[in-house]
C-alpha cells in the first residue's frame, strides 16, 4: 500500500537540504507536493527533479522571514489541490555568533525564520485540516532545541520555543484529527552551517563536524518513518544525539562534556 499517493504535502527549505530530499523521496511515493523556498530557481530545479506532472507539483516561492501573509499562501495551495495532508516546516537558519555580537535585529530575524514561520504557517493551514478531520504537522527543530550552545543563543531559544508552541497545539487538537511530530537533528550534511548568521553576514563555511555527518536524504527516510509511524518526536544524527541522555541522566557529566566544544 502506498501510503502518500496523492498526499497534499508543503515542505519548506525544499530548495536544498533536507527539504530537497523529502521532496524527492515523497515523489517516489507519488505524493502531490507544494516546494517552497526563497529562490525560485531552485524550487524549479528540485521540482524537475522530482518527475512529478505539473498537476501534482507546485512551487510557492516565499522568504521565511516575513510570513505575515501566511493565510494567502495557504489559500493559494487549497485552490490547487483543495486540501493540505502534511505541512512540514523545515526551513530555518542557525547562527554562529556571540550574544554580544548579534545585534536585536538578528535576533529578531533569527526568530521569524525559526520559530514564527512555523507558526504562521501551521496556524494558517490548521482551518483546512480541522474541516478535514485530519492533517499532520511536522516541525524541524534541532539538538540545540534542547541545550543551549557556544554561539548559537537566538537559535537555540528559538528551537526550544518551537516544542512548548507544538507541544501545546498537539494536545489542544489531537482530538480532532491532528497529529504533531516533532522531528530533533543532530548533525545532518546540508548547508545550514554555510548559511548561518554571522556578524559579517553569513557564515560561509560548512562546519568540519556536517563534513562527515548523516546524509540529507538518510535523515529524509528517518522522518517520513516518523511521518508514517505517527511520532510525536524523533531524532535524527549519528553518536552526537548521546549528548541528549547525558544531558537528562548525567547533567554534571553533560556540562563538562559542553564546555570541552568551547571553540576559542
Amino acid at each position: 500500500m502506498n501510503t502518500y499517493k496523492d498526499k497534499v504535502i508543503w515542505i519548506t527549505g525544499a530548495t536544498s537540504g533536507i527539504g530537497e530530499a523529502l521532496a524527492l523521496e515523497f515523489a517516489k511515493h507519488e505524493a502531490r507536493l507544494i516546494l517552497s523556498g526563497r529562490r525560485e530557481d531552485e524550487l524549479k530545479r528540485v521540482a524537475a527533479e522530482t518527475k512529478l506532472p505539473d498537476l501534482d507539483i507546485m512551487i510557492l516561492p516565499f522568504d521565511l522571514s516575513d510570513t505575515s501573509k501566511a493565510s494567502g499562501l495557504a489559500a493559494q495551495v487549497m485552490n490547487k489541490f483543495g486540501k493540505i495532508d502534511i505541512l512540514i516546516n523545515n526551513g530555518g537558519q542557525s547562527q554562529r555568533s556571540e550574544v554580544t555580537q548579534t545585534d536585536e535585529k538578528t535576533e529578531r530575524n533569527l526568530f521569524e525564520v525559526n520559530y514564527f514561520s512555523a507558526v504562521n504557517l501551521s496556524k494558517a493551514v490548521l482551518p483546512y485540516m480541522l474541516k478535514n478531520k485530519l492533517g499532520q504537522i511536522v516541525v524541524v527543530s534541532s539538538i540545540a532545541g534542547k541545550f543551549g550552545f557556544y554561539l548559537r543563543s537566538s537559535y537555540s531559544a528559538a528551537k526550544h520555543a518551537l516544542y512548548g508552541y507544538f507541544e501545546s497545539l498537539r494536545l489542544e487538537n489531537e482530538n480532532k484529527g491532528i497529529k504533531v511530530l516533532m522531528v530533533c537533528p543532530g548533525k545532518v550534511k546540508t548547508n545550514i552551517s554555510f548559511n548561518a548568521s554571522s556578524p559579517n553576514g553569513t557564515h560561509n563555511k560548512m562546519d568540519e563536524s556536517h563534513e562527515t555527518a548523516m546524509s540529507a536524504e538518510e535523515a529524509a527516510k528517518q522522518i517520513i518513518a516518523g511521518i508514517s509511524n505517527s511520532k510525536e518526536e524523533i531524532f535524527v544524527g549519528g553518536k552526537e544525539l548521546a549528548i541528549l541522555k547525558i544531558k537528562r541522566f548525567f547533567p554534571k557529566w553533560f556540562s563538562k562534556i559542553i564546555r570541552k566544544q568551547n571553540p576559542y
